[in-house]
């Protein structure tokens, strides 16, 4: 006797009511979807299958229904079993697209990690010059200047090819905190680390100097930094114009003279005239503050500083002129100076003649009492601290008895400053020193 639901007569059923024949029937099915893709994707990648190959299957899924009923298996179990294989082979898609997936990552992160190390290979090809440099190029590095400023400044001047590569450098280098302002010889097209080898080497830094010596005047010093800058002189006699603008203290009255300390500056033609007699200023007024003069105290110091600075040569001599300035103020006799005349009439000579001393000016100590109205000239600290510290003594005279080495002789005697004073005549009027006396 039969059973409705087997397939042959006598053949035991599967409890999921698929005959054991046809259950192998479908695995010969899958197998051959393998073999099939295997052989049209021998890769095993099936991420775009053909038409044809969805025809196939389609053919292949018909087959199997069609055995599957000639087995005897009813039609409800063919869709099922169907279905079956349907999911197997969706699975089986999911996988093999799952494995694509991965494997299209696993290069490009190989692709990412092979770029990045061979990128520094080339980097010197595509960011920075091979050097050694072409046109020669004068750069200049201002105060304030970051490392990100230098290699701009430096890529827009053509120095180097990016600035990123001067940062680069720049970032790698300690000694890069050290590069001073000022001025450097470059060349166009330079490597970023041999650029940055000349900047961190102080040798290598230009910058203008000028330097002013103790005893000048104002107009003097004017010319001096004209010639050193480039700048006109008329620069800086309009930016002396205008003196609380360049920090002169109130107690000056608006007189530079004496406020422009001598020193070795850092000028350039990039400093206008102002900022140059303003940095002068600020010395000076800096260096009175710490010899502990006051603002009201300095005019008076000056002067008989500036006084000191033209009439001694040598440093020993230098407190007690400043000591017969204060012993004759003291007396209440007039100072009788010639490098105050010689200021007054803005003539440079170690003698005066009777025309200028008779010049009526504020600065004629011939004909005015006290000190002149203000300083003769630019003192420097020595001249300052002797007019500070006047030497002990009851000199009233003195005068250079051989100006060509600073000799020079003091005493409280008219009648042997009378005799000094010959000896100075006779040194004026030896034929080798015939016109030193008149300059």
């Amino acid at each position: 006797m039969s059973d409705h639901t087997s397939g042959r007569p006598g053949e035991p059923i599967d409890p999921s009511g698929v005959p054991h024949d046809v259950e192998a029937h479908w695995d010969d099915v899958a197998a051959h979807d393998a073999h099939e893709s295997l052989d049209d994707d021998p890769h095993g990648w099936d991420a775009a299958e053909p038409a044809a190959w969805v025809e196939g299957e389609d053919f292949l899924d018909d087959h199997a229904d069609h055995h599957l009923v000639e087995q005897g298996a009813p039609a409800a179990v063919a869709v099922a079993s169907r279905r079956e294989l349907k999911a197997h082979r969706n699975r089986r898609k999911g996988r093999r697209g799952l494995v694509l997936l991965v494997t299209m990552a696993l290069l490009a992160a190989a692709a990412y990690v092979g770029l990045s190390v061979v990128r520094p290979m080339f980097s010197g090809s595509t960011n920075d010059y091979a050097g050694p440099g072409t046109d020669p190029v004068t750069f200049t590095v201002n105060s304030g200047d970051t490392g990100r400023t230098m290699g701009a400044n430096l890529e827009k001047a053509g120095v180097v090819k990016t600035a990123k590569s001067f940062v680069d450098a720049f970032s790698a280098e300690p000694k890069s905190a050290a590069i001073q302002p000022g001025d450097y010889a470059l060349k166009k097209e330079m490597k970023a680390v041999d650029v940055l080898a000349v900047l961190v080497d102080p040798k290598n830094r230009q910058v203008p100097k000028v330097t002013i010596r103790e005893g000048l005047w104002a107009t003097e010093i004017y010319a001096a930094l004209a010639k050193a800058t480039g700048k006109p002189i008329s620069d800086y006699e309009a930016a002396a114009k205008d003196a609380a603008s360049l920090g002169l203290p109130a107690d000056a009255k608006g007189n530079l003279e004496g406020y422009l300390f001598p020193a070795t500056y850092e000028f350039s033609s990039k400093n206008s005239a102002a900022e140059q007699l303003r940095t002068m200023v600020a010395k000076a007024v800096s260096e009175l503050a710490k010899l502990g003069v006051t603002a009201q105290q300095a005019p008076r110091v000056l002067t008989i500083a500036s006084i000191v600075e033209a009439e001694a040569s040598r440093a020993d001599d230098r407190p007690k002129v400043a000591r017969v300035i204060e012993n004759r103020l003291t007396a209440g006799t007039r100072l009788q100076l010639d490098s105050t005349v010689s200021y007054g009439v803005k003539r440079r000579a170690i003698t005066t003649t009777d025309a200028e001393r008779a010049d009526p000016n504020t600065w004629n100590t011939y004909l005015v009492d006290g000190l002149p109205s203000g300083p003769i000239s630019n003192p420097g600290v020595a001249a300052i601290q002797a007019a500070l510290n006047p030497a002990a003594g009851t000199w009233l005279f003195f005068v250079a008895v051989n100006p060509e080495f600073g000799e020079t002789k003091f005493t409280a005697s008219q009648a042997e400053h009378d005799r000094n004073v010959a000896e100075f005549q006779a040194w004026c009027q030896k034929p080798e020193n015939q016109g030193k006396c008149s300059r």
